[in-house]
């Protein structure tokens, strides 16, 4: 496993990350999220993401028992706030309230004591950003979180977020968490130009667009059986993706993961790692050789021939228009 600073932090994460959204608590059992687990650990990942929101707080819990036991100091354990985990018209959002409540519920569900990283997991348009930004402050200074980031931010929203808390003497963020692929690349135009500004490093998600880039979708046939393209949790965010002409395309890819000794998957997860700004790839997985594949990304280096290869092959099915960043325009 290879390591990055996130962002311009002193924080060192594995270039791959352990993310649960989907599976844990909802899409697979317990013994099989563990197994999961166990075998990002041994294949060197050390950073792992979640939110309150995954499962309905299930996920959280099932993280919390999987890692239960082992020395925290090795570990750096993310999560989020601010989807809705109840009814109350308190429980979403980022006020101050609801951020002190829900970083609670999440160090109790994860059984630590604290997390390396606390992220914003949308902008609120009905909260202050300076009562966000505060809240998020407090938390630092009673030790609950370490560092502070954000997910699915408007270039914009982040250079505001900088630029209060420069003005006001609080933490700055570290990180934004975009969802990032060959097939999906809104976050270049705007958003890396200012996290690199700013030191503010990505932590991507679905960087295989949901099992897109492997190319077991094939164009013209429907999804093999238990696919995320056939799972009610998940299929809403990969039916974008599966026109004829983009999985044809990504059929295209094959011969250059072929010609680089690279399974699909490695091809898409390597491709994000080659951005400078990305600080780690997130992957999920349902079974431990999942896990086992995607990590050999780590370290890849593809050459300038490579990217404009892939370039090509993709054309006009990639997605670059930065308004499609996924920053609601009002609260759930």
């Amino acid at each position: 496993m290879e390591f990055r600073h996130l962002g311009r932090s002193g924080l060192l994460v594995s270039e791959i990350s352990y993310g649960n959204w989907i599976t844990h608590g909802s899409q697979v059992e317990e013994e099989a999220a563990h197994e999961c687990v166990r075998a990002a650990l041994d294949e060197g990942i050390t950073t792992f993401d979640t939110a309150d929101v995954y499962a309905g707080t299930r996920a959280e819990e099932v993280l919390g028992r999987a890692l239960n036991g082992l020395r925290r100091e090795s570990l750096e354990i993310f999560t989020k706030v601010y989807w809705p985990t109840g009814s109350g018209q308190n429980d979403r959002g980022l006020s101050r309230k609801h951020i002190m409540e829900s970083i609670n519920g999440s160090l109790r569900r994860l059984r630590t004591d604290y997390v390396d990283l606390y992220q914003a997991h949308r902008f609120d348009v009905e909260t202050p950003l300076e009562e966000t930004l505060r809240a998020f402050d407090d938390l630092v200074r009673q030790g609950k979180v370490l560092y502070v980031g954000v997910s699915e931010w408007t270039a914009d929203q982040i250079s505001r977020a900088v630029k209060i808390a420069d003005e006001m003497g609080f933490d700055r963020l570290v990180s934004n968490q975009p969802q990032y692929s060959m097939l999906w690349r809104v976050i270049e135009a705007e958003v890396v130009p200012v996290s690199e500004r700013e030191g503010i490093g990505q932590i991507v998600w679905s960087p295989i667009a949901q099992g897109v880039l492997t190319g077991k979708y094939l164009p013209g046939q429907p999804p093999p059986a238990g696919s995320r393209a056939t799972d009610p949790s998940g299929s809403g965010f990969i039916d974008r993706l599966m026109g004829d002409e983009v999985l044809r395309r990504v059929q295209d890819l094959k011969p250059i993961a072929a010609d680089h000794g690279l399974t699909m998957a490695q091809l898409a997860v390597a491709w994000v790692l080659q951005n400078p700004n990305v600080s780690s790839a997130i992957v999920g997985a349902t079974k431990p050789e999942q896990v086992r594949d995607n990590v050999k990304a780590a370290g890849v280096k593809l050459d300038a021939d490579a990217l404009k290869q892939i370039d090509e092959v993709l054309g006009s099915v990639v997605e670059r228009d930065p308004a499609k960043t996924m920053s609601p325009s009002k609260r759930p």
